[in-house]
């Protein structure tokens, strides 16, 4: 398969936009959706199979909730479980060279509200967002290049606990097509990094 869906979300409050994003997942060629949160419970990471998971497709998409402006707790335990030196990154580790890494983002807050950099001094509030979505998720961007992958920008679901029937299908709809264009180009991607890696001489790798 070209792209594995991994699925963070703790379903505690069920969620009706991660629930919905993944079932359209699922109707798209060459798209596995892994639910972590049924597939770990007890948070006891595979990290062999998880290996395996990825070594298998040529890009990992990573649907989550923004919690605290940072990922659910296991999917960073699958992060910190699953990228080990030696096999993600570090001397002799080529197995997520040339692959994608991306996420789909649900927040509670509007598309407005992750726009753009704000200064804290013109807010009176003191609780907006005080950078743009592009800032919160650079922790991953820099995981990504530290593991030889490519990094594609999120597909953003915003005011997921207010979105409606008509606006969610529309975000399925738009979520289906980004999947299958990101798996496409994954795919092309991954056989040039493959191309390239065989073309360079193994001392100089």
């Amino acid at each position: 398969m070209a792209l594995l869906l991994v699925l963070a979300h703790p379903g505690s409050p069920p969620s009706r936009v991660n629930a919905a994003l993944a079932a359209a997942a699922r109707t798209v060629p060459g798209v596995e959706v892994h639910d972590l949160y049924d597939a770990y419970p007890h948070f006891f990471v595979d990290a062999r199979a998880e290996q395996s998971r990825v070594e298998a497709h040529a890009a990992v998409v990573f649907q989550h909730p923004m919690y605290w402006y940072a990922a659910p707790p296991l999917l960073k335990q699958w992060w910190d479980t699953v990228l080990e030196e030696g096999w993600a990154y570090g001397r002799g580790a080529t197995a997520t060279i040339g692959k994608t890494w991306a996420h789909a983002i649900t927040t509670a807050g509007s598309a407005h509200a992750y726009a753009h950099a704000v200064d804290p001094s013109d807010e009176p509030t003191g609780r907006a967002n005080v950078f743009p979505l592009s800032d919160y998720v650079k922790p991953w961007l820099q995981s990504a290049r530290l593991c030889g992958m490519r990094w594609h920008p999120p597909f953003p679901v915003h005011e997921a606990e207010r979105i409606d029937a008509t606006a969610l299908e529309a975000a399925c709809e738009r979520y289906r097509a980004w999947l299958a264009a990101l798996a496409a180009s994954a795919d092309a991607h991954a056989a040039e990094a493959a191309a390239r890696a065989a073309a360079t001489p193994a001392g100089t790798r």
